[in-house]
């Protein structure tokens, strides 16, 4: 069976083993719910969409005084908003696979980001990875300098069940 078999399948599930890791400067970790509505066909990306939420309060950085900082109002304020949010606005082929770009609201801050991701179906195994960095001046999170020591990398991978 050839990689994009499933290439008609339109909606996925996201399955149990997904990851969603971050590292900056001054902390590491991930974020251990995720729930999401995902429309991807390989073939017609264009008629892709991604609608994904990360539950704050999941944060794990291996430091419960870290955990609880960041849940605190200086940096994520978990109790004030419980959820990052993604939506995507297209999805398009990108040179090393594709690159969905949407809006992210992170502590009711919303802006525009693109995620490069590739996506992998051999069998009944499916996957997405992405890669790409966030700014957490951008959405008011902790002491923000102005330098490259602000900007977080994010990977998320994703292995999803087909719908149909």
């Amino acid at each position: 069976m050839s990689g994009y078999a499933f290439a008609m399948v339109a909606g996925w599930r996201i399955a149990e083993g997904y990851q969603i890791r971050f590292d900056g400067k001054y902390a590491h970790g991930s974020f251990g719910k995720m729930e999401g509505d995902i429309r991807f066909d390989p073939l017609n990306p264009d008629d892709s969409r991604f609608e994904v939420s990360v539950d704050v309060a999941s944060i794990e950085t291996g430091i419960e005084l870290k955990n609880k900082h960041a849940k605190s109002d200086k940096w994520f304020d978990a109790e004030k908003y419980p959820r990052i949010h993604f939506v995507s606005k297209s999805v398009s082929r990108a040179d090393t696979g594709f690159v969905v770009r949407g809006e992210l609201e992170l502590k009711g801050i919303k802006k525009e980001i693109a995620i490069p991701f590739a996506f992998t179906s051999t069998g009944d195994r499916h996957l997405f990875f992405g890669r790409f960095k966030v700014n957490r001046g951008d959405f008011g999170i902790g002491k923000v300098s102005g330098k490259e020591s602000d900007s977080t990398v994010v990977e998320v991978t994703v292995p999803v069940l087909s719908l149909e």
